[in-house]
């Protein structure tokens, strides 16, 4: 099964969050290439997986699998 990770700005926030499927996110960025960053070292290491990363409307911008 495929797991997914989703980069979004916080909506609480001005920060970046990691959402990985429907668990709250444990953590937060200052900006979206760390969380990105960390998002990918995530689903890496729980392939197969996507991360899916959104823009400041929340619309999915960018796709990768791994």
């Amino acid at each position: 099964m495929v797991k997914e990770y989703n980069v979004m700005q916080n909506p609480q926030g001005g920060g970046w969050i990691v959402k990985i499927e429907d668990v709250a996110p444990t953590e937060e960025f200052e900006d979206r290439d760390s969380a990105v960053a960390k998002a990918e070292e995530i689903a890496k290491k729980n392939s197969p997986s996507k991360v899916r990363i959104h823009d400041q409307e929340r619309n999915v911008e960018e796709e990768r699998s791994f």
